[in-house]
């Protein structure tokens, strides 16, 4: 049998597989960021993943800049996430949630004209679309004061606490893909010179702070995080990627969590490839992520690059994934044109292959 199909306990869990639907923001919940009934058949649809991680869902209204995403700082959020807890548990399966910031790429239009926020005064590259209508050039953020990165940080807790009493399984911290974590986190973005920016310590301490937050508040076997140590969106980078994230995975070792999650697809020049160097730090358990086949995430599990494998446009149009790989069936093909739109077109529509 392919270790694929093979049990993995995560902190107080054991997953019935190593196939992970990895976080995917689709852009399905209602104007005020609660998740609905639609969004609760989505997930559980796909219920026989070992674990979902459900898409990134912001823990304030200052940190939501994505169209129709949902939050977990509401009442109202709160009880949308219910109902997809409850609609997952009852198909069997389990589910965090992912919790972000995204800081700088969030546009003013969602903020009443405010700037957003960041490490610094940095602007990154791109455009999303707003409440205007259209795509709209990130602008230049301000720095956060240290009063303001303790209330982030406090946020974060409370939405983790949200997720628990919502009956969600877990969390996934964001910290990857240059959203508010990964502004910290990275020298292209943090150009600060308190405790907070400078040296790689420094530099990592929001991460840090909003890790022992959560963990205080939910318990470190609820909690996962997720990095991508070279990953380049809105034109992030680090001048060298690999001292900050093997010392981001040192101290990660020092909070007993259920996983850390890497999103870093395998590049030609092996050398270049993080999570190698991530994976001989890391004391627990791995999910790595990054274009994955059946049989490429067989082989990286075989030759023990990671403990699972997680898979995001593949759970897209194949709701019954695992079914599909335990029997070696065609995959159904996503459409690239409904992965943002507001309907069932594209989301809850792909059916599982008869047999």
């Amino acid at each position: 049998m392919s270790i694929l199909f093979t049990p993995l306990t995560i902190g107080k869990y054991q997953l019935k597989n190593r196939i992970i639907m990895a976080p995917l923001t689709r852009g399905r919940a209602t104007d005020g960021g609660a998740p609905n009934a639609l969004m609760a058949e989505y997930y559980a649809q796909r219920a026989t993943a070992g674990l979902i991680i459900a898409e990134a869902t912001a823990v304030s209204k200052n940190g939501l800049g994505w169209m129709n995403a949902p939050g977990l700082f509401t009442d109202q959020q709160q009880q949308g996430w219910k109902k997809v807890a409850d609609a997952v548990h009852d198909n069997d399966g389990r589910i965090f949630v992912q919790l972000w910031h995204m800081g700088s790429t969030v546009h003013p239009d969602f903020l009443n004209g405010e700037q957003p926020v960041s490490s610094s005064s940095v602007k990154q590259q791109g455009a999303l679309k707003t409440p205007k209508g259209r795509d709209r050039e990130f602008v230049v953020p301000r720095a956060l004061s240290k009063y303001e990165i303790s209330e982030i940080v406090s946020d974060f807790a409370q939405a983790a606490q949200r997720a628990i009493d919502a009956g969600l399984d877990g969390v996934e911290i964001h910290a990857a893909n240059g959203f508010l974590i990964d502004q910290f986190t990275r020298d292209s973005v943090n150009q600060r010179e308190d405790e907070y920016g400078g040296s790689v310590g420094n530099r990592l301490r929001f991460m840090t702070e909003v890790v022992a937050a959560v963990c205080k508040q939910i318990g470190s076997e609820k909690v996962g995080i997720r990095l991508s140590p070279t990953n380049s969106v809105w034109g992030i980078k680090d001048s060298n990627p690999k001292g900050t994230f093997t010392s981001a995975v040192e101290k990660l070792n020092e909070f007993n969590l259920a996983y850390i999650h890497v999103l870093e697809p395998k590049p030609v020049d092996q050398s270049l490839y993080l999570t190698t160097e991530l994976r001989k730090i890391y004391q627990g358990n791995l999910l790595i992520n990054g274009g994955y086949t059946k049989e490429s995430a067989n082989d990286a599990l075989v030759n023990n690059e990671g403990d699972a494998v997680t898979f995001g446009g593949h759970f897209i149009a194949n709701p019954d994934l695992v079914n599909r790989f335990r029997l070696g069936a065609a995959l159904a093909v996503p459409d690239s044109d409904t992965f943002y739109t507001d309907s069932e077109k594209g989301y809850t529509d792909y059916l599982p292959m008869e047999v």
